[in-house]
């Protein structure tokens, strides 16, 4: 009841004639005319007006800070027509306003989002730009360099070597190949001959007049899938040498060799512009060009001959494995081939030791029942 009091006098209406005092206005021609008066006047700087209307709507008036008191009073008292042409909060007290920081902080937070939005998308577009532009050089030195138009950096032991081990890499391919076949096949062949032991061994029970016979090729049989099973574990360790060798400490020294020829091109391309830029005219926007053609041709140098010198000494280390591990690998297969078909069992176990070979029991690959479950 009373804030319904409050709020009603808090919109009440107050006339206000060219002296301040409250009256009966029956035109609007009236307060024009007040207000007029009020602006040519303009306020003393020692006195004090309110711009009367709520937070939100239009201002109607100027009161004067002579006339709060009455105001005031007539508010209070009911006295002021509700009619009026001036709204004046002076019964209750002004609503709590919040100052401009609240908006300051969003805003501040806003345009700070939109700043590292807008800084990360500047960075890519630098990058790319920078890539197309990096692009765009060595495209047109691959370009010269087909059809015999451009120059090229050339070391000639080095990329005689980077030619023999790409040949190696060829030939130890199809070794690699082949010796993935020969174990495919004797696998088979080792799983027919247990075949064949089981079905001699299971004849020899149902046929008592061959009983021997079929006794003989089948120990016969068993003992050859033993020795082959042993030939195989050290076959498999022959091709998994060679399968390191190839695809992974040779593919590590290619995609070094690979990453060399980038930088060489690089270099190369950036160098044809820099010799192009110093053949030109030297004015001063040209002398900028060329300082800037020169800080980028030091720059791809250095990568240039920092990856060549990775490359030199990445053949070496390389070469140096290769003898080390086809030494190892070449003398197993040896010793392992001949002792199997020599049918010296012991010669052949005695191979597997000396490389420290461990053969997987039948059946090992299989997971067991409680792995199934």
């Amino acid at each position: 009841m009373t804030e319904s009091i409050m709020s009603k006098a808090a919109t009440m209406e107050i006339p206000i004639n060219s002296n301040g005092d409250t009256g009966t206005l029956t035109e609007d021609d009236s307060l024009e005319q007040d207000l007029q008066q009020v602006m040519v006047s303009g306020p003393n700087l020692n006195e004090t007006s309110i711009v009367s209307g709520g937070y939100g709507g239009t201002a109607e008036g100027i009161i004067p800070t002579s006339s709060i008191k009455d105001l005031r009073m007539k508010a209070r008292r009911g006295s002021v027509p509700p009619n009026s042409s001036v709204i004046c909060h002076l019964a209750s007290p002004p609503h709590e306003y919040q100052g401009p920081n609240m908006h300051h902080s969003s805003s501040s937070s806003s345009m700070t989002a939109d700043e590292m939005t807008r800084g990360v998308a500047v960075e890519k577009l630098e990058t790319v730009k920078k890539w197309g532009y990096n692009t765009y050089k060595c495209t047109k030195q691959m370009i010269s360099e087909r059809f015999g138009r451009g120059s090229r950096t050339v070391d000639l032991e080095l990329e005689a070597q980077i030619e023999v081990l790409r040949d190696t890499k060829r030939k130890y391919e199809n070794l690699l190949r082949l010796a993935r076949a020969l174990t495919n096949h004797f696998y088979n062949m080792v799983q027919t001959q247990h075949a064949l032991g089981d079905t001699f061994a299971d004849l020899s029970q149902k046929s008592p007049e061959l009983r021997d016979e079929f006794g003989f090729n089948a120990e016969t049989q068993k003992l050859l899938c033993k020795n082959g099973e042993t030939l195989l574990g050290a076959v498999n360790f022959f091709v998994s040498s060679i399968n390191t060798l190839v695809n992974k400490t040779m593919d590590d020294t290619l995609m070094t060799i690979k990453m060399y020829e980038n930088a060489r091109l690089e270099f190369d391309a950036y160098r044809s512009d820099l010799e192009e830029l110093s053949l030109g005219p030297r004015d001063a926007v040209a002398m900028a060009r060329i300082d800037a053609a020169q800080q980028q041709y030091h720059v791809h140098k250095e990568k240039y001959e920092r990856l060549r010198s990775d490359v030199i000494i990445k053949l070496k280390f390389l070469e140096e494995n290769k003898v080390k591990v086809m030494h190892k690998q070449l003398l197993l297969f040896h010793n392992a081939i001949s002792a199997y078909f020599a049918g010296n069992q012991q010669q052949l176990e005695q191979t597997l030791k000396q490389f420290n070979i461990k053969l997987r029991p039948p059946g090992a690959d299989k997971p067991s029942w409680l792995e199934e479950q």
